[in-house]
This record gives C-alpha cells, structure tokens and sequence, in this order.
C-alpha cells in the first residue's frame, strides 16, 4: 500500500515486497529516486548471522504493524521477538518516525523498552483513526487528531486492511504526501496477490487464494469476507505448511480463527508433528481433516453450491489445488 500510495504521488519508490501488488505486477524494483519501502518481519537474517533481519535496513520511517509468537524455529517465546522490534527501533534515527497500533501490546512493550524517535499511532485512541463506512471494511473516513481528511473507498475488505491503509498515509505523510493525495492513491491500490485473490469463478462458486498461515491472519481473512458476503456459504480450506503451525505452535489459536467459516478442510501433511484431528474437534463450525487434495476436492463438490465461496489459505503452492479444483467443479 504504501509504495502504490508514494507511486501515485509521482515519487517513483523502489520497494521489497513479500507478494505481487496488482498495480506494479513485481514484487520488487530499484525505483528512480532514494524513497524505499521494505516488507520486512523478524526472521533471522542467514545461518551466520541469527539477528533479524530488518537491524539491517536503518529505516528513517518505520510501521510495526502488528507482533504475536511467531517463527517457533527461530524464537523460543514471544519475549525474544521483541528484543529484536526493540533493537529496530533503536535504528531509527531521532528525526524519523515510528508508526505503531494502539491495539497491540506487545508493540506497547517494545516502545517501552526505549524510542528516542518521534512516535504515532493508528486505531482506536491514536493520532490516525477511523470511522467505518461500510462495515466489512471497503469504504471508511480517515481522521488525523480529530481532522477529517477523506474517504477511501476501494475493492479490499477486513479491518487488516483498513489498519494497514492507517499506517501507510501515516508513513507516507512523514515523507511528504499530503493525505487526501494518499486516500486518493488508496482508493486505485489493487491488492496484493494471493492476499484474497479471486482466482476463479465455476458454476457460481467463488475460489480465492489467501497467503494466512497464522491464527490471526486467518481470523481478519474470514471476518472480512463475511462482512462481505453476508449468509452466503464460505467453506475455508487450510493448509498448516510454515515452520510454525508445523510445529504447533499455533495450535490452541486454531479453532477460534475460522468461526466466521461455515465449515473447515484441513490438510494434514505426513510430516505434521502433531494432532490436527484433535484440534479441528474443538472448532465450533464443522471441520474435517484431509490427508489427500483428492479427498478435499471431493468434500467441495459434495458441498459447494452456487453462491459458495471457498478460501484456500497456504503459504506455499499447495499443491496446485486452486486450479484442480477450479477444473473438477467444471
């Protein structure tokens, strides 16, 4: 969002992004002028050097957007994640800018570890807010210290994303675009891809492609297509692929993410380390478990029916199944 809304004001961005915006079709370009925007998180940096690796990058404006356990390969507890947020923060020079949510305490704990940088934050009871204008997240009026600024109305939906657009026009202020140009560069911003891609339409039945891999991220993906689509059927297909949920370090997060789902495949894959069935048994909404992408294809022709969507959630390729799957509803 943020390189799109600096692109928009004419400020030609290099930018590394983890993902494919729509509206650059790369994920990453040198650009023409020294403005750069990093997606960076914590993972460490190479086999010799265990330090995350955004100490790297010496930001003069910095959002942290957002801090839960994570990466259970590399961190031992959550506390060891914020040691590194905190050595980030410790980059930034005194005339930068940190941008951070309200609604996180662990980014709260982080700040009080020691900033000697300027600080703003979004959400509830921050400097940038919100007023919903439409409730699953497309259209709302951006506040700056009680100031209305504008509308972005534009084709993403989930309070995620509403969050992020408060970062990015905080982050693009500090560097010079007013906010009504960057809610105007918002509401052109194409989403990135695999973040709830449409990737096909068969018979009625709608197919998105989601990158969540964390009980969070699953939670915002599935609330915000609910709020869109109202009573409609959502089947919620999810792959436990990166090193943490394959650890189970997420495990106990699990079966209160997908309750905005009307019911849940799992996969389980032959190298998981521990009881998906046990889990998908505490969800609330129907959950089966499937070892095959065979057997998930055929639970979604028994139930799908026109007016269905169905959100297949993985970090990886998953095995092409967005597009056998696509091809058995034929």
């Amino acid at each position: 969002m943020l390189a799109w809304v600096l692109e928009h004001a004419g400020m030609s961005p290099g930018f590394l992004i983890g993902g494919v915006p729509q509206n650059f079709s790369v994920s990453a370009r040198l650009g023409g002028t020294p403005f750069f925007v990093i997606e960076a998180d914590e993972y460490d940096s190479a086999f010799f050097d265990k330090r995350s690796k955004f100490v790297h990058y010496r930001p003069r404006t910095a959002i942290l957007n957002n801090l839960e356990f994570d990466h259970a390969d590399i961190f031992p507890d959550l506390p060891a994640i914020e040691r590194q947020f905190h050595h980030l923060v410790r980059t930034i020079p005194s005339e930068g800018l940190v941008i951070h949510p309200t609604t996180e305490p662990a980014l709260q704990r982080v700040i009080e570890m020691g900033c000697w940088t300027p600080v703003q934050t979004t959400g509830a009871g921050g400097q940038w807010q919100v007023k919903l204008l439409s409730e699953d997240g497309s259209a709302f009026e951006v506040m700056f210290e009680g100031v209305s600024q504008g509308t972005v109305e534009w084709e993403l939906t989930g309070q995620h994303n509403v969050a992020n657009a408060l970062a990015a026009l905080a982050a693009a202020r500090h560097v010079g675009v007013v906010p009504s140009m960057g809610i105007a560069g918002l509401s052109a911003f194409k989403n990135v891809k695999r973040r709830m891609e449409k990737v096909a339409e068969v018979r009625g039945i709608t197919i998105y492609d989601d990158f969540a891999h964390h009980p969070t991220a699953i939670a915002t993906t599935l609330d915000g297509l609910r709020k869109r689509i109202g009573d409609a059927p959502l089947i919620a297909i999810i792959e436990p692929r990166s090193n943490s949920m394959k650890l189970g370090a997420h495990r106990d997060g699990l079966p209160d993410s997908v309750v905005d789902a009307d019911q849940v495949i799992w996969y389980a894959p032959a190298n998981l380390g521990w009881d998906l069935a046990g889990t998908a048994a505490l969800c609330t909404v129907p959950s089966i478990v499937s070892d095959s992408l065979e057997g998930i294809i055929e639970r979604v022709k028994s139930q799908a029916q026109p007016g269905t969507h169905v959100v297949i959630m993985s970090n990886g390729g998953f095995g092409g199944l967005h597009g056998k799957l696509a091809e058995a509803l034929q």
